[in-house]
């Protein structure tokens, strides 16, 4: 009984925790600095924050923006 309630619960909260993330893959190239550099202005002037900035296993160029419970996340081509 202890087992089901807390699988329940444990649903419960899966359910109710909300986070929006975008991913967008996109042509630009990321690794020219004029292209990072017009990406940051551009999402700063609409509020979002850079958070991140990584490469991931494919040697590919990971941006993490973030504004309030949302983040977008720009991969590079």
């Amino acid at each position: 009984m202890k087992k089901l309630q807390l699988l329940s619960v444990a649903a419960m909260l899966l359910f109710s925790v909300n986070i929006n993330a975008d991913t967008v893959k996109t042509n630009l190239n990321l690794f020219n600095p004029d292209v990072r550099k017009c990406l940051i202005e551009a999402s700063e002037s609409e509020g979002w924050k850079l958070e991140a900035v990584y490469t991931d296993e494919q040697d590919k160029l990971v941006m993490v923006f973030g504004k309030g419970t949302e983040t977008k996340t720009y991969i590079d081509k």
